[in-house]
């Protein structure tokens, strides 16, 4: 049986990682981070250590002890830990940030594959296994976006791979073909927020890849959290680029999504 390492950020993925590489019979041991990754963790895995932030060389000697040789990064790291004082208490954190050109999510993820693979550790591709979570290509509710969200759509989308090549964020919120919120470290759900609050409602939100996306990290996640926050924001519509976004809790999204008239489109 293939051992396989996981190093588990936020939310759900992680979970839905771990329950689908065990179905293909895979064993999997996971790093989890103190702070950010859901406890449930410890029951989908063979085997699990918990770490706290500026853990990063133990993490690698945990992997080279349990004779891991292949690991996938799911979820997320709260962006704003990057402001805590846990990173100016961890001198070895503090080094690692310090020695990038920037602290761009690409800046970072992939200075933590080069410091994997320096050590004999290759880092996959982070959908593996997860092809039914990747939506392909058309209308995903039983409300197709009308005339004007599709003009947004489109629009949008432009704008979202714009940022994404500059690594700033994925995700954007448009009305009527203008800006209404550009994503960077405060994540979708805030910019969700914030777009409800300058648009007062009747917003499209666009999140895509980047042009540039590296497979291995970062790729780009919606779930039912999104929907909901959708709703209670006043957004009418989503769209995500299809093949290449995560969606999380689909079936359950799509009911909600349905029941309040908000349109999902994969483009």
């Amino acid at each position: 049986m293939e051992r396989i390492g996981l190093i588990a950020g936020n939310r759900k993925f992680p979970l839905l990682f771990a329950e689908a590489a065990r179905k293909k019979g895979s064993r999997v041991v996971a790093v989890a981070i103190k702070k950010d990754t859901n406890p449930r963790l410890n029951a989908a895995v063979d085997k699990i250590y918990w770490l706290g932030l500026g853990e990063f060389s133990r993490m690698i000697e945990i992997f080279k002890t349990e004779g891991i040789t292949k690991v996938v990064m799911a979820g997320q790291i709260s962006p704003a830990r990057l402001f805590s004082p846990e990173v100016q208490r961890s001198e070895e954190l503090r080094e690692f940030l310090g020695s990038l050109s920037d602290k761009r999510a690409d800046s970072i993820f992939a200075a933590v594959a080069r410091r994997l693979e320096e050590s004999g550790i290759e880092l996959l591709d982070s959908t593996l296994f997860m092809e039914e979570h990747l939506p392909k290509k058309g209308v995903l509710t039983k409300r197709p976006p009308d005339f004007k969200e599709w003009e947004d759509v489109y629009f949008g989308f432009e704008l979202a791979k714009a940022i994404g090549m500059l690594d700033i964020g994925q995700t954007v919120a448009v009305k009527n073909k203008a800006v209404v919120a550009v994503e960077a470290l405060e994540g979708t759900d805030n910019l969700i927020r914030r777009a409800g609050r300058i648009a007062r409602g009747g917003f499209t939100l666009v999140k895509v890849s980047k042009p540039k996306q590296d497979m291995r990290f970062d790729v780009p996640v919606v779930g039912l959290n999104t929907v909901k926050r959708l709703l209670s924001s006043g957004g009418r519509c989503l769209a995500i680029e299809s093949g290449k976004t995560l969606f999380i809790d689909k079936a359950a999204s799509i009911k909600l999504a349905d029941k309040s008239r908000i349109a999902v489109v994969a483009v």
